[in-house]
């Protein structure tokens, strides 16, 4: 039993990580785009627009980021181990 939740949690990691890495190559990709199409269509004016999608899309990355590396399931598990403690010691 304890098996098959251990083989589901692994599988939600590997998916979340796995989604992560899918989303920062699009990102990679798509901005090196935006940065050719900007550099071939740069103005008189010198003026460099691509570095606020990639500023404004590189935040989200990061929150992707710190939600899958950082964030992870075993400081939700942590935080429910200790709730539970406490549950057990208000109701003793």
């Amino acid at each position: 039993m304890e098996s098959k939740e251990a083989y589901r949690k692994a599988e939600r990691r590997v998916r979340a990580k796995m989604g992560f890495y899918i989303h920062l190559c699009i990102y990679i990709g798509v901005n090196l785009i935006i940065y050719f199409i900007n550099r071939e269509t740069l103005g008189p004016d010198g003026y460099h627009w691509f570095i606020w999608p990639l500023l404004g899309w590189g935040i989200g990355i990061f929150f992707h980021f710190m939600g899958v590396f950082v964030f992870s399931e075993s400081i939700k598990e942590h935080m429910i181990r200790k709730e539970l403690e406490r549950q057990k010691k208000k109701g003793a």
